[in-house]
């Protein structure tokens, strides 16, 4: 029989739990009032919903394992119940720090405008590769923090909880690259493919079409579908500036970039700055990308890299046919159309961006409408300035930045709704 030490003991720990869920519920103990400010309308009460969803879920949960426990409920299987609680207790304050450092990230003004009109361009990006294959346009939260690469969690993945699934796709841009801010397009690239089912298309396409010539290279290309498409996706809307950030943030010593991690689905870097750099190669000729491609050359020898080495020799081999099936081979995915057909890197070319500064001229910095209507091409003809005249980064870096912030107060009416024509409507359900 249970002493009614044991009893009270329970009945002291389930009200400890209680409380502890009580405080997640007020939102702005964990994240600034700035930082929620930040956020586009519809944005923040999707998040503050899906918190309060989960808080109420733990509120009823404990508040349900307590009248048991004084209904006179076993004690065994109480403490059970209340280890689980526990257990779901610290998954949601996992979700809840997640959310909190990222708003938290935007909670000075300047950063926080920055990151607002990211949080548009990354929107636009996926509305621009969605709306036309009939998929509602996701909402993107982008957070600053350190680190050399980008990252996202997608929009419907299933939380630590395993209950509630995300409700933005919310991606990390690392510090060092919000005045390149390329890699944005990468990760909304992650996004699209999942939406799509485009990476394990990819794969098999990839995988029929090499293994005629080395199974073992075909497959590991086949392994990579992720992080292929995703880089595609940011080379089709930025132009060949995705590849010099890329080129930034992968780049190390030799051993480093020739080393192959079995299971990493990323190519190893010498591998993947070569796709790359064919990509440009194939579809814009001559370029930049060409003295790009043999710096890493002459800085990273293929002859002293062992079996990285013997796979780039292969692959060179291989390059335009896996170029081909990357950017010019039809897939389901985009319903029997190609991923330039959808999305037009010829759009974004040096020419193409070179001629539309020289068209828009001073209204290129300036225009409301030019923000909303080329967006992305905008974005990656400011991003490739630093790469043309590197001696101005500094003045490059600051039209950037204004420019971006801009975007993001043309997104927000007085209210604080959205005005973007690619916004999600009031009725979507994340």
């Amino acid at each position: 029989m249970p002493s009614a030490a044991t009893k009270r003991q329970l009945a002291a720990e389930i009200a400890h739990w209680s409380l502890a869920i009580d405080a997640l519920y007020d939102l702005d103990t964990a994240a600034s009032p700035e930082g929620w400010r930040s956020l586009e309308s519809y944005l923040s009460r999707k998040l503050r919903d899906r918190m309060h969803a989960m808080v109420a879920e733990l509120r009823s949960e404990g508040a349900d394992l307590m009248r048991w426990h004084d209904a006179g409920g076993e004690p065994h299987e109480v403490r059970r119940r209340l280890l689980r609680l526990r257990s779901r207790y610290l998954r949601a304050e996992t979700i809840l720090d997640f959310y909190s450092t990222a708003i938290n990230s935007r909670s000075n003004p300047t950063m926080g405008s920055l990151l607002r009109g990211y949080d548009t361009l990354a929107t636009d990006s996926m509305a621009a590769a969605l709306l036309p294959l009939g998929h509602e346009p996701i909402p993107a939260l982008v957070y600053a923090a350190i680190g050399k690469g980008a990252s996202v969690l997608r929009a419907d993945v299933q939380l630590w909880d395993h209950a509630h699934p995300s409700p933005a796709a919310a991606i990390k841009l690392t510090r060092h690259n919000l005045s390149h801010p390329t890699a944005l397009f990468h990760e909304t690239g992650h996004q699209v493919s999942h939406q799509i089912g485009w990476k394990a298309e990819l794969a098999e396409a990839l995988e029929r079409e090499l293994s005629s010539a080395s199974r073992g290279v075909a497959l590991m290309w086949a392994s990579w579908s992720s992080e292929i498409a995703a880089d595609v996706h940011a080379w089709a809307q930025s132009g060949w500036s995705s590849v010099a950030a890329l080129a930034n943030v992968v780049d190390g010593s030799t051993r480093e970039v020739f080393h192959i991690r079995p299971g990493d689905p990323h190519p190893f870097p010498a591998a993947r700055v070569a796709f790359n750099v064919a990509m440009c190669r194939s579809w814009f000729g001559a370029g930049p990308w060409d003295d790009l491609g043999q710096a890493w050359q002459e800085r990273h020898d293929v002859e002293s890299a062992g079996q990285a080495g013997e796979f780039m020799t292969i692959s060179s081999g291989m390059m335009e046919r896996i170029v081909e099936v990357c950017t010019r081979r039809p897939m389901k995915a985009f319903q029997g159309a190609t991923v330039t057909h959808l999305i037009d890197p010829m759009r974004v070319s040096p020419s193409a961006l070179a001629a539309l500064a020289t068209q828009a001229g001073p209204s290129l910095l300036t225009s409301t409408y030019l923000r909303r209507r080329e967006p992305l091409r905008i974005l990656g003809l400011l991003s490739a300035r630093s790469l043309e005249e590197p001696h101005k980064a500094a003045e490059h870096r600051a039209v950037l930045r204004s420019w971006v912030t801009q975007v993001g107060a043309d997104a927000i009416d007085a209210t604080g709704a959205r005005t973007s024509v690619t916004s999600p409507p009031s009725t979507l359900v994340a």
